[in-house]
């Protein structure tokens, strides 16, 4: 039985899945790929719409992954991303990550990104992904840190943007500064191993100005991200088009940068 209660702030929308299929494993799990072997067998909790997943699986030719994740419509274009790619030691299935469906000491990696931020109990997720996990295997996780993403130029309104994405994601039960508790929460869950670490996104090219903040512009307006600001009266419609069109100008900057942290761990089970 699902044992979910958050609700997930930015649902699939076109705007949110440019993003999500931009991800890779060099540029998402770059922390856990020297722990791979090509024998692995390898959870992927909260694929998504797989490109990390099938990314994961090219790296072990020999071993298995499989991707779960709690929207069932996603899953589709996770198969898709992988049929795409001729992968076939890849398979896609519906899962919560608070009572997964597998038996103890399943997997040699359980991994998540983007994940942790948005689930109602990071804890127990942690302590179901050890538990999945075999003896000596490995768990995963990173996850942004909203407060601490740092832009310029200061244009106005990217400020609203961040105080209003704050308030929605806590609203719905998420953490948005997920990466820097991702170490607590793993000595709360009874990881004895466990080695933090950091990396960043940037973006400042011209390309990459334009995608990111063309992709944030979207979602601010047509996104369930938007719905949601709306009904938990948070914003009005008019609000969100002031910080849509803000995130249009930043874009519109030749020396804008952004800089979007995240917290990363490593967890070793016990032998």
């Amino acid at each position: 039985m699902s044992k979910e209660t958050a609700v997930y702030t930015h649902g699939h929308h076109e705007s949110v899945l440019r993003s999500h299929t931009w991800r890779t494993a060099a540029n998402s799990a770059a922390y856990l790929l020297d722990s791979l072997k090509p024998h692995m067998r390898i959870l992927d909790v909260g694929c998504g719409p797989g490109t990390i997943t099938a990314d994961l699986a090219s790296l072990v030719p020999d071993g298995h992954v499989t991707g779960v994740d709690h929207a069932p419509d996603i899953l589709d274009q996770a198969r898709a991303t992988a049929a795409e790619a001729g992968l076939g030691n890849v398979e896609f299935a519906v899962a919560d990550v608070h009572a997964l469906d597998y038996p103890d000491d399943t997997f040699c990696v359980v991994h998540a990104h983007q994940v942790l931020q948005h689930v109602g109990d990071p804890v127990r997720a942690l302590r179901e992904m050890v538990r999945v996990t075999k003896p000596g295997g490995i768990i995963a996780a990173r996850d942004a840190d909203y407060p601490t993403m740092a832009w310029f130029p200061a244009t106005p309104g990217m400020d609203d943007w961040l105080d209003l994405y704050l308030r929605v994601a806590r609203a719905n039960g998420g953490a948005p500064d997920a990466g820097r508790r991702l170490k607590s929460w793993a000595l709360h869950a009874g990881c004895p191993e466990i080695t933090a670490s950091s990396s960043t996104w940037c973006y400042a090219d011209a390309e990459e100005r334009a995608w990111w903040s063309g992709l944030w512009a979207d979602r601010t307006l047509a996104s369930s991200y938007a719905e949601r600001a709306i009904e938990g009266g948070h914003a009005t419609i008019e609000q969100l088009r002031a910080v849509s069109e803000a995130w249009r100008e930043w874009g519109r900057q030749e020396d804008a940068w952004f800089s979007v942290p995240h917290g990363e761990i490593l967890c070793r089970k016990p032998s």
